[in-house]
């Protein structure tokens, strides 16, 4: 009789050994489940917000040209531009950044010179030596519509660095920019002019 009450108390204690082996198996699986989740959630890289700013083009020297530039960094360094305007005279008008963000002169003179933090000579983009705010033409047609589409090497947006566009003036000429012409291209008169801010 004590041999069998013996085995059955052994058979109990086996069993609840490896009942709690196992239990205390699984609790350590969902810790270390829960610690990985964790470590995965600390070890997630940042996504860095890009910048980007605008400016609202308004008319110059008598014109009623209406419209905007929008700037937003991209993720190769270079800075997306893309302007937009309406009212225009039909052909080929220069654009430039100016040194000033101050369209309140009436013929935009309060915009200053060519952005050219650099004292370089006035050319053509990406052919020998440029200004920073050099830019390109922008043909318009019948209807009074330009528009301009291309990417930047050599702009930031809100830095501080001398490659910053912020608080520059995006001007519109009434001619053609010669790219040869110093210091502006004899590109003519300043048509149109918007104060590049921050974006939203």
């Amino acid at each position: 009789m004590l041999k069998k009450l013996n085995l059955i108390l052994l058979t109990i204690g086996i069993a609840t050994f490896a009942f709690a082996c196992g239990s205390g198996s699984n609790n350590t699986n969902e810790e270390m489940s829960s610690d990985d989740e964790m470590m995965a959630m600390e070890t997630e890289p940042e996504t860095t917000e890009l910048e980007s700013a605008v400016a609202v083009i308004s008319g110059a020297s008598g014109s009623n040209v209406s419209g905007s530039a929008t700037f937003t960094e991209l993720e190769n360094g270079k800075v997306s531009l893309v302007i937009h305007v309406e009212n225009l005279s039909e052909g080929e008008h220069a654009l430039h950044l100016h040194e000033n963000g101050d369209c309140s002169a009436a013929d935009a003179t309060s915009a200053g010179g060519h952005w050219n933090p650099t004292d370089d000579p006035h050319g053509k983009r990406g052919e020998n030596e440029y200004h920073s705010g050099d830019i390109d033409n922008m043909v318009v047609g019948e209807d009074g519509v330009g528009t301009v589409e291309m990417e930047v090497e050599g702009w930031t947006i809100g830095d501080g660095a001398n490659s910053d566009i912020l608080n520059k003036a995006v001007i519109i000429h009434a001619d053609a920019d010669d790219f040869t012409s110093q210091p502006s291209g004899a590109a003519g008169a300043r048509v149109a002019c918007g104060v590049i801010q921050a974006g939203s």
